[in-house]
């Protein structure tokens, strides 16, 4: 055991329960776009037959998701002074792709939110996109700035349980229920190159883009300001937030098998616009009673998803430029001003680019996946130095995981830049 956490007590069911936190927040974080949108969808297009990509993914990031738990557990430093340790190229392009990852995520989930609330609104009221997102992220922007880090905290859990109960009931529902396939249904593979870009950007958000793992090293940090918990306590935390996600991405990926697909009705690609069919697999399995139950709890989902995006993202850069220009610690007026930054340009993108978000937030997952290799190795590095190894299974998974990553994201920059895709 590391001298940082030799002196901590010894982990019971009561400190675990207390621990629990960053882990919650990165499963909230996690379900938006890739569960709610992506896991949804690829159980409407292909069915069963995605199954084995979602457990593989799952599977050979869990590794590099637990590095960072483990390395704040151990080291009391968050995961990006570890990168900062390793050197300052590698931070600034950490920096650079989470600025990147903070804006378009921002605009992504605050014009899903805004879908839910639009499909919910009354005829009467006309508010377009652009102004539901607004009044979306500035809410959140005043309740972040006001509520901090233990409104984040408690609100996640209350999220989480709600859209986990109402998600496996209506998968147990669809399973009893007799449904027909259309008449000219015929079963498309996935297994084409024409599927590629589709596989990829389900895989790269699955089950939460890379560098979540550094946002959920920064809440532990924060975690502890309150809460005194050792390794074994946030591994715990961890755990119950990545297996619980994991397990979550199969039961939307049900939903979408067992009420959509094959009913002849076609599944809309962008992002905003599936949200109302989403809503409406709910109430075809539950009644229609359930319908707006349904919208509430997606919508607190989507909510939650996008207050832990500007809370996260916010954190992180703020984390990064602190190192980058050498400052001694952070304050919550450079955190407000982060937020702040990440808000506005959030806005500016949904404004600038308004019939081009669902083209952004998948070219985001894709960029996500093709960079998530390096950063798994990074993270991998960080924990298996001279000081401590990584051993038994968890170090052959991260073998598997880091030559499954690094072999995909090659084979795909080589489909792409060939013009097989």
């Amino acid at each position: 055991m590391s001298e940082h956490s030799a002196t901590q007590h010894n982990s019971t069911w009561q400190t675990k329960l207390k621990a629990l936190g960053p882990g919650i927040l990165m499963a909230s974080a996690a379900v938006g776009g890739s569960h709610i949108v992506s896991s949804t969808q690829a159980g409407a297009l292909y069915g069963w037959q995605l199954a084995i990509l979602v457990l593989l993914i799952n599977l050979f990031k869990y590794p590099f998701f637990r590095f960072g738990s483990q390395y704040t557990a151990e080291n009391g430093k968050n995961l990006i002074e570890g990168y900062a340790e390793k050197g300052k190229a590698y931070l600034l392009v950490y920096f650079i792709l989470n600025i990147f990852s903070a804006i378009v995520n921002t605009a992504g989930v605050g014009i899903l939110c805004a879908a839910i609330v639009a499909s919910a609104l009354p005829s009467s009221i006309a508010l377009t996109t652009g102004q539901l997102t607004s009044i979306i992220i500035v809410i959140i922007w005043g309740m972040l700035l006001l509520g901090g880090y233990r409104f984040l905290d408690g609100l996640s859990k209350w999220i989480m349980t709600a859209l986990t109960l109402a998600t496996v009931a209506a998968v147990v529902i669809a399973l009893f229920q007799h449904r027909e396939y259309a008449p000219d249904f015929v079963v498309t593979s996935p297994w084409q190159m024409a599927a590629l870009p589709f596989l990829v950007s389900l895989m790269g958000w699955m089950p939460a883009p890379i560098e979540i793992s550094t946002i959920n090293s920064l809440w532990s940090v924060e975690k502890r300001k309150t809460v005194d918990f050792n390794e074994e306590d946030a591994l715990f935390d961890f755990n119950v937030g990545y297996i619980g996600t994991a397990i979550l991405a199969f039961f939307f990926l049900a939903l979408g098998a067992l009420i959509q697909y094959g009913n002849g009705e076609p599944v809309q690609g962008a992002s905003a616009a599936y949200i109302a069919q989403f809503v409406s697999m709910y109430a075809s399995a539950l009644g229609a009673w359930a319908k707006p139950l349904i919208t509430f709890i997606a919508f607190l989902c989507i909510f939650g998803t996008v207050i832990t995006v500007i809370d996260g993202y916010s954190r992180a850069n703020d984390e990064a430029l602190r190192l980058l220009v050498g400052k001694k610690g952070t304050s919550q007026k450079s955190l407000a001003t982060w937020m702040t930054l990440t808000s506005i340009l959030g806005l500016v993108i949904v404004y600038g680019f308004s019939g081009q978000v669902a083209i952004m937030l998948r070219f985001a997952m894709i960029a996500s996946f093709i960079t998530t290799p390096f950063f798994a190795y990074l993270n991998y590095s960080l924990v298996n130095n001279k000081e401590h190894q990584v051993k038994g299974w968890l170090k052959w998974l991260s073998i598997a995981g880091l030559i499954y990553l690094f072999g995909f994201a090659i084979f795909f920059i080589y489909a792409w830049l060939s013009g097989n895709i």
